[in-house]
């Protein structure tokens, strides 16, 4: 059973940066399509971005040019790189999996909380 493991949420003043960490287990990662989605009070949760192990990346409109996300498959974590944040990024961040071929994203970690002060 796939296992996912978010960590490094936090507080953070606006226009500054946080490294969120995805650990992989229960399965091997480079068969997987990883995600980070994300959802702020009283809003529906959010596609952030996603990436295979191979080809290129997505991202939302709201976060191109300032989240990167990327993997480190012989490690089996996941990563989002977020710079310039702003308060309207302020959500509970979850890391999400589906296995290659799927639609839905079907394994979920426990989420971390990013808020971003003004």
């Amino acid at each position: 059973q796939v296992q996912l493991m978010e960590s490094g949420g936090g507080l953070v003043q606006a226009g500054g940066s946080l490294r969120l960490s995805c650990a992989f287990s229960g399965s091997i990662l480079t068969l997987y399509t990883m995600a980070w989605h994300r959802q702020a009070p009283g809003k529906q949760r959010e596609l952030v971005a996603a990436r295979a192990s191979a080809g290129s990346a997505f991202y939302a409109d709201s976060v191109k040019d300032r989240f990167t996300i990327s993997r480190h498959d012989a490690r089996n974590t996941v990563y989002l790189q977020m710079h310039d944040l702003k308060p309207d990024d302020t959500a509970v961040y979850y890391c999400a999996a589906k296995f290659r071929g799927e639609r839905d994203y079907n394994f979920w970690g426990q989420g971390t909380q990013v808020t971003v002060s003004s």
